[in-house]
């Protein structure tokens, strides 16, 4: 969060790549010419049939074709290069020969999984229909190849049409069975496990909660998390191979245990969080904890900073006088946050801000914070804990690739430090995020450093801290503001300031999304309830302010399926929990305009 009045300071994604030549590469025996097309649907005749197109790039279309009615145009975004393939029955030992007609700029054609040495070649330009064609003969084992097409990073749309792979047909590999003996085991307040027998054929399990994706895994066992307490879900499998993907299995039902399914319980059903300026001035004025209105559920004191950005060392102090001329004394503050406690009321020590930039990147670091963190907590008798980490906080090492199982320190320190806390104050501790979409939603295109390397480290950080500590998780408010346009689950860019944005940020959230594309690797959704939308109180509070009619729209779109405009969600939530704002001391500097129009909304 800013300190500083209306600051523009959207994060970048600053992406390098090199292209590397593919060069043609001609392997013997060829195939021969009375062998089949194993290709299928190599003309784009029938859309996309048995063609899949990462991050959804790829679209058909019926200008410019080859031939035919119907032609491939896949489009790169950003890191993703718009590659479209499918997986092909071959025969070991056997050549083939792999070719089709593109337009476009540094357009790929190849092959993978051939068990000897995988092929590729490429056209740097293709204004016209450009054929493309290499061979390559499988390994002594090898059953399956991947055919693929794809274009570049920072080049425009390309097209492909007339795709053929000639040679010896292999055995067909069929599509599994349908999963049978789904079972459930043990459940939590949050949690339940399932599993399952094996499937002849299949190299992966999809998962199924109500109706929704929600996991793909390699074994025959899962633990769904992140679930209500006191709530009955159905789950359903199905089991997939290169040949495509089976039935669902019969759903089976299990519901969750009573209590401790809400960290930090004791919020209403909708709840305004505010942050309050407690330990520095700006152009909004100082305002005491006596005075904050009734309105505020959560009231975050921003902000408690390090000593060093390294050191882990949490320290917080009230404004100083010279800053703040009315400032309250130590013992008017505290009494001020007991009055607010007994009215219902959470007072959460919120860490870093723009200015606080925290990196636990040692075991050192680590514990520095849980003591400190502590120390905070306890002198001042509060609820929890608010995760403001920005700037350079958190970023991910080379090779840390699957949010899942992070590997780099400063993720998997700061994981360790808030179970710890958790541990000692125990189920009433509340513990609420305020990530900015870079770090998040941003995770739906990008991923740390990449593949490749040359992508932001610092993009999509946050998914593994939010994944590792969701059971934990009482709100999660990622700014919706301060933030360039990202990209939501329909593969369009989205701009702050309108309902539009905050529609299709939240409904990532709520629906779970594929971290850097990878069907692999899901975010699971949160719940609705440990949801809650932020944005600036006021245009000076921070770059895309939103009126309340547009707020207003927001939430009608996401609780009830109605002013959505031309975004479509994926569910419908009535139970969000409310939103969050940048600040409660701006909000004040406006006439109170955002508190007043969030205790005016009718939730239903």
């Amino acid at each position: 969060m800013d300190r500083t009045p209306s600051r523009t300071r959207p994060l970048v994604l600053a992406l390098a790549g090199v292209l590397a030549a593919g060069g043609l590469v001609a392997l013997t025996p060829a195939a021969q010419a009375a062998d089949p097309d194993l290709a299928r649907n190599g003309g784009f005749e029938s859309g996309l049939d048995g063609w899949s197109c990462t991050a959804g790039s790829g679209a058909v279309v019926t200008s410019p074709v080859r031939s035919g009615t119907k032609a491939l145009r896949a489009t790169p975004a950003g890191s993703d290069h718009a590659k479209c393939s499918q997986t092909v029955t071959v025969r070991p030992n056997s050549a083939y020969t792999l070719s089709g007609w593109v337009r476009g700029s540094y357009v790929y054609l190849g092959a993978s999984g051939t068990g000897t040495t995988d092929v590729s070649t490429w056209t740097q330009s293709a204004p016209d229909w450009q054929k493309l064609s290499t061979t390559f003969t499988t390994g002594a084992s090898t059953t399956s190849v991947t055919i693929y097409t794809h274009g570049w990073y920072g080049t425009g749309a390309y097209h492909a049409d007339d795709l053929s792979l000639i040679g010896p047909g292999g055995t067909p590999v069929e599509t599994p069975a349908t999963p049978t003996g789904l079972a459930t085991g043990s459940a939590t307040s949050s949690s339940v496990s399932l599993t399952w027998p094996a499937v002849p054929g299949a190299t992966s399990y999809k998962v199924y909660r109500d109706g929704a994706l929600v996991a793909t895994v390699t074994g025959t066992s899962y633990t769904a998390t992140g679930l209500a307490p006191s709530t009955s879900y159905a789950f359903q499998i199905s089991a997939a191979n290169s040949a495509g993907e089976s039935a669902k299995s019969t759903a089976v039902t299990a519901s969750t245990t009573a209590g401790g399914g809400n960290p930090g319980g004791g919020l209403p059903a909708h709840a305004l969080v505010g942050y309050l300026h407690a330990s520095f001035a700006n152009g909004s004025g100082h305002t005491r904890m006596a005075d904050v209105p009734d309105s505020w559920d959560v009231i975050n004191l921003a902000f408690g900073e390090p000593t060093s950005v390294t050191s882990g060392d949490i320290r917080f102090s009230l404004c100083p006088q010279t800053e703040c001329p009315n400032v309250e004394s130590l013992a008017d503050f505290k009494a001020a946050i007991k009055a607010k406690q007994a009215a219902g009321k959470k007072v959460l020590i919120s860490i870093g801000g723009q200015n606080g930039q925290v990196q636990l990147s040692t075991t050192a670091a680590r514990d520095a914070f849980v003591s400190s963190v502590s120390k905070i907590i306890d002198e001042y008798g509060l609820d929890g804990l608010d995760i403001d980490f920005e700037g350079h906080s958190l970023s991910l090492q080379a090779g840390d690739t699957d949010f899942r199982a992070p590997t780099s320190p400063v993720i998997v320190n700061l994981i360790s430090a808030v179970k710890t806390l958790k541990a000692k104050y125990g189920s009433g501790f509340v513990l609420t995020m305020a990530p900015e979409t870079f770090f998040v939603q941003l995770g739906y295109q990008y991923y740390g450093s990449g593949p490749w390397g040359g992508q932001d480290p610092r993009a999509g950080a946050y998914l593994p801290v939010i994944h590792a500590l969701r059971d934990d998780l009482t709100l999660l408010h990622v700014q919706d503001y301060n933030s360039g346009s990202i990209m939501g689950l329909d593969n369009q860019y989205h701009s702050m300031g309108g309902a539009d944005f905050h529609i299709a940020m939240t409904d990532m959230l709520l629906t779970g999304f594929p971290v850097a594309g990878n069907t692999d690797r899901v975010f699971p959704p949160l719940r609705p309830d440990q949801v809650a939308i932020g944005l600036p109180a006021s245009t000076q509070a921070g770059n895309g302010h939103t009126t309340p009619s547009e707020v207003n729209k927001a939430l009608d779109c996401l609780t009830k399926k109605t002013n959505c405009g031309t975004y479509q969600t994926h569910g419908t939530w009535p139970a969000l929990r409310g939103l969050m704002t940048w600040s409660i001391n701006w909000d004040r500097y406006n006439g109170w305009e955002f508190s007043r129009n969030f205790d005016a909304y009718r939730w239903s």
